[in-house]
Formats: C-alpha cells, structure tokens, sequence
C-alpha cells in the first residue's frame, strides 16, 4: 500500500519560511519523480514543484522559481520543499505526489498517481 505522508505545515508571517517534508512508504522511490501541489480554497489543485527521480531535473512554477527549492533523499524515501519569503497568496494544502517515471517529471496532475493526505500552509500578512 502506498503512503505519501506531508508534514511541516503550520502558520507564518509573511517574508518567512517553511520546510515541508514528504515521506513515502509502499514504493520503490528511487523510481518515482516526486511533485509538490498546491491547492487554495475554491480553487484549482495547481502544480508548485517536481523532481526527477535523481534529483537531476527540476521545474517550478514561475509564481514559486527563486523562492522555493524542492530536494529529495532517496536513502529516506523523502522529498522536500523549503519555501523561502512566503507571501500571503502562497496560503494553501500543499499535496505531494508520486508520478512513475525514469524521464522528465510531470508538471501538471495527470502523471501522478499517487497522492498525500495534504499539510495546510497559511501565511499571515
């Protein structure tokens, strides 16, 4: 059974930062890119980050590039967002996934097959 577990949410003030963890179990994660989503209340799941499965390629979103820095640790089974100078928009459930693939990581939902329960980010202005 596969388990994606997020972790590290909470509340900050704006300018700050967060770290957020995903740790995965019931996989073989070195053969998965990982993604980071986000999805603010009434609107879409939107793409925030993803990783190839040696941490060799790497997209963002541009509403995200240069403050966010997504990692993964293969020997932990776990991915990583750090958000660096949070802005009030950036307030969401932030869900990573798992999206089976040796090439490019997907950038939209489709790919992924296999989901977090979702840590709830807020940033306070």
């Amino acid at each position: 059974q596969v388990q994606l577990v997020e972790s590290g949410g909470g509340l900050v003030q704006a300018g700050g930062s967060l770290r957020l963890s995903c740790a995965a179990s019931g996989l073989t994660f070195s053969r998965y890119a990982m993604g980071w989503f986000r999805q603010a209340p009434g609107k879409e799941r939107m793409f925030v980050a993803a990783i190839s499965w040696d941490g060799t390629t790497i997209y963002y979103a541009d509403s995200v590039k240069g403050r966010f820095t997504i990692s993964r640790d293969n020997a932990k089974n776990t991915v990583y967002l750090q958000m660096n100078s949070l802005k009030p928009e950036d307030t969401a459930v932030y869900y990573c996934a798992a999206h089976r693939t040796s090439g490019t990581p997907g950038i939209s939902r489709g790919p992924y097959a296999y989901w977090g329960q979702g840590t709830q980010v807020t940033v306070s202005s």
